[in-house]
């Protein structure tokens, strides 16, 4: 089932294509989430010029780049980078889940990983978000589907969201990257690499859910799983309120 107004909430901006506002999501005392506070994507840096007059048309005044492999570019409003894994951790959580071939248990698996890990860098882009007063802050990583992913589940979590309607949330980047997967998979350099990108293709819902559900049974909330990782609880206050009726 798709999240509550996906459609209206796609935000086609040319040179990419998974875009999406966190507004306009129930809560689960009976509110919606407002419309241009955050924004989530894919590699921004990919515009074209039209994509970007877009982006500064939608007002915003703010972006946060979790990526760790890709140097900095040009951008019309402020940049802040925060990487939030490094290669090392990638190649050994791969090798960790080589065993692993149900889709839910190797992504729920691999988050959880790189949470508990750098959990610091997590709390640091929540921070990010919920730094500014005011203006629309995007969030971006290279799909805008893991590390945007997740940045996105937490602060939807903070603002009330539901697991199962975040989780909804999450799972429609599956049906943005389709058309480009089939390509993607087959020029992969080896079996093990066209194996991973198989398995990265897949967006399962019970992934995300797993994981929310799993840190809150271990931190008690996201909010504290973020505090306890050093994010300033001003920050989360303000963004729970900028995210709210």
């Amino acid at each position: 089932m798709p999240a509550p107004g996906s459609a209206s909430r796609a935000l086609s901006w040319e040179g990419c294509c998974n875009i999406r506002d966190l507004g306009g999501l129930p809560t689960e005392d009976g509110t919606e989430t407002r419309f241009r506070v955050v924004v989530r994507a894919d590699d921004i840096s990919l515009l074209s010029p039209a994509g970007w007059e877009a982006l500064a048309g939608y007002g915003v005044r703010r972006i946060v780049d979790l990526r760790h492999e890709d140097p900095p570019y040009e951008t019309p409003v402020e940049l802040v980078r925060v990487p939030l894994l490094d290669d090392p951790s990638i190649h050994e959580v791969d090798n960790l889940l080589l065993g692993v071939d149900d889709v839910v248990e190797w992504r729920t698996r691999n988050y959880l990983f790189f949470l508990e890990r750098f959990a610091p860098a997590f709390a640091a882009a929540a921070d990010a978000v919920g730094e500014p007063e005011d203006g629309t802050v995007l969030v971006h990583c290279a799909g805008g589907v893991d590390r945007t992913g997740l940045i996105a589940a937490f602060l939807l979590r903070i603002a009330g969201v539901g697991p199962d309607t975040i989780a909804e949330d999450y799972a429609l980047s599956e049906a943005s990257w389709a058309p480009t997967i089939e390509e993607w998979v087959g020029s992969a350099p080896d079996e093990v690499e066209r194996r991973k990108r198989r398995l990265l293709s897949v967006m399962p819902a019970a992934a995300m859910r797993n994981v929310l559900l799993e840190l809150e049974r271990r931190h008690g909330s996201i909010r504290e799983f973020l505090v306890e990782a050093g994010a300033e609880e001003a920050r989360l206050e303000r963004l729970r309120d900028r995210l709210r009726p």
